[in-house]
């Protein structure tokens, strides 16, 4: 009896144990001012120089990004009031899968090709901090419909470390800046643009590569918008 008592016992301090476990306030996950906070001094400084030597007023009133995939190469331009656009600085792309083409379907593992916004920053994730890009938008869609496509896949991220499946992994410390930088800038004043290669620079895609026949139109709209920023020196 005495045995079978000291286990009653063991089992009700367990219960209780667990029932105030149960009972405690969950971790609150981090906020974007959390994450700037965190982040945000050191970026702020990092970011100064390129800024400066620009001669663009930080925070700027718009971000253009550009994702190159060819060249592995990401660009940020940016300008004061209503000022052109001007070349701030670029970063090199960690990782990006697939190859020369746009998105079409989930787990295609391809990184989208077009004219986006950002449509959220994400402070909590598992790949440091990131950007939703907001794809499908209203040209991938369309184009889906026509072919009858329905699962176009979708949580496309700017984001930290170097590994990504469809995304574009910037590293952590590029990913710091870029968070900070859209935060500051706030993401209804910004837009990226994807292009398989920088077409600017004269460059075409491989007569072998295995396009869908509308990227004709798709990519006449890259160059189009790609030729309203000067092709930086210093890429």
């Amino acid at each position: 009896m005495k045995l079978k008592s000291m286990n009653t016992q063991q089992t009700l301090a367990g219960v209780v144990a667990m029932t105030a476990l149960f009972n405690q306030a969950p971790m609150s996950a981090a906020t974007i001012e959390d994450r700037l906070a965190q982040y945000g001094t050191n970026a702020r400084v990092r970011l100064a120089p390129h800024f400066t030597n620009a001669s663009v007023a930080y925070p700027p009133s718009a971000l253009m990004f550009i994702g190159l995939k060819e060249e592995k190469c990401f660009q940020v331009y940016a300008r004061s009031g209503t000022n052109n656009f001007t070349f701030v600085r670029s970063y090199p792309i960690q990782a990006g899968s697939g190859v020369a083409g746009p998105k079409l379907r989930q787990g295609d593992k391809q990184v989208p090709e077009g004219i986006y916004a950002i449509e959220l920053l994400n402070p909590n994730s598992s790949y440091h901090l990131s950007m939703r890009i907001g794809y499908p938008n209203s040209f991938d869609r369309g184009q889906a419909a026509k072919e009858g496509r329905t699962n176009l896949g979708g949580d496309i991220m700017i984001h930290g470390k170097a590994l990504s499946v469809g995304c574009l992994a910037m590293g952590d410390e590029a990913a710091e800046e870029l968070f900070v930088l859209a935060a500051d800038t706030k993401i209804e004043n910004m837009t990226v643009i994807i292009a398989p290669v920088d077409f600017r620079a004269g460059k075409t895609l491989p007569e072998n590569a295995k396009l869908p026949p509308w990227t004709e139109t798709l990519y006449l709209e890259i160059k189009k918008r790609l030729a309203e920023f000067p092709l930086p020196k210093d890429k």
